[in-house]
């Protein structure tokens, strides 16, 4: 069995300031030491192509690695893996701060998401939050269930963005720019990560500075280039349905 790091939970330099620790996984599909192909992020669709988590420092070899080895290590030993957080999380480092579950990666499982719940039940003074796309996962598993110390918030750009009214919903888009997050009035989370853990609604984020992934993104937010998708797919289906004589 894989040993697990002294602290599976990391810092960077941002979130350091505002007492908030991380969690992370590979983004969407990766390769695992022993050749299983696992796809990490599987209500992915827009943001697939636009990911910083699929680019830049992400990608080096010696953190992808790393974040690859936390992957085999929480699908191949989940139990060994559940007690070794719920024993880091009693630390008293972590007392009174917040964790950030996945600046890369999902909850690739509904087994997985329920050893997390099981871990934040263990930790009531510590405050957990998290991005995903899993929509529909989270509206059987999380809602109206959540321990008190859980705050999710829906991320634009998947497979399930249809399922969600964005007048309700808590949910983040990705702007192009800083500027068309304040023009849209979405709360910006460019000042702390932790408005994603608070009560509004809409919360925005400027696209990653990676020049590439702006130029494919263009003047669009990732909930817009969803929808083409899905209004193109529409189409697709209705042709379809149309040449095999169908009505409804």
């Amino acid at each position: 069995m894989m040993a697990a790091r002294k602290f599976m939970l990391t810092q960077n330099s941002q979130l350091r300031k505002i007492g908030v620790y991380n969690f992370t996984l590979p983004a969407e599909k990766v390769t695992l030491p022993d050749g299983r192909e696992v796809n990490v992020c599987p209500s992915a669709s827009a943001c697939i192509s636009l990911c910083y988590a699929r680019a830049g420092a992400y990608r080096f070899s010696n953190v992808l690695a790393a974040h690859t080895r936390t992957l085999a290590f929480v699908m191949d030993h989940p139990d060994e893996w559940e007690a070794a957080m719920i024993e880091e999380l009693a630390h008293k480092r972590y007392f009174g701060k917040s964790v950030r579950l996945h600046d890369s990666g999902d909850f690739y499982s509904a087994e997985y998401l329920k050893r997390w719940l099981r871990i934040m039940e263990t930790a009531p003074d510590v405050l957990f939050y998290t991005y995903t796309k899993e929509v529909v996962m989270f509206r059987r598993h999380v809602e109206g269930k959540a321990p008190a110390n859980f705050r999710w918030r829906y991320s634009l750009g998947g497979k399930h963005d249809r399922l969600l009214d964005l007048a309700l919903d808590p949910h983040a888009e990705v702007f192009p720019t800083e500027d068309a997050v304040a023009a849209a009035g979405y709360v910006s989370n460019t000042p702390s990560d932790l408005v994603a853990a608070g009560e509004a609604i809409e919360v925005g984020m400027p696209a990653n500075n990676i020049k590439h992934l702006q130029k494919l993104q263009g003047d669009r937010t990732f909930g817009e280039i969803q929808r083409a998708i899905d209004a193109e797919k529409s189409l697709v289906r209705a042709a379809k349905r149309a040449n095999l004589g169908l009505t409804s």
